[in-house]
């Protein structure tokens, strides 16, 4: 399942990033969005969504959120 398809207050584990993409990949990571780490979906919207990752919360587009596989 990717972040996308995630409920919205429910925390999951990043299992892996797959974008493809070694600058979103790159992005992602200083974030600190990599396989073992907590996330959670805050709000969703049509076209983007809000998650929690550590201590702070990012909006980001269906793309990117598709790129992050949950456990």
């Amino acid at each position: 399942m990717d972040l996308w398809q995630a409920e919205e207050g429910t925390e999951y584990i990043v299992d892996r990033i797959e974008s493809g993409d070694e600058d979103m990949e790159s992005f992602l990571f200083s974030l600190g969005c990599y396989g073992g780490e907590p996330i959670t979906v805050v709000s969703k919207k049509k076209k983007t969504l809000v998650a929690s990752i550590k201590d702070g919360r990012y909006s980001m587009d269906r793309a990117l959120a598709e790129a992050i596989l949950l456990k």
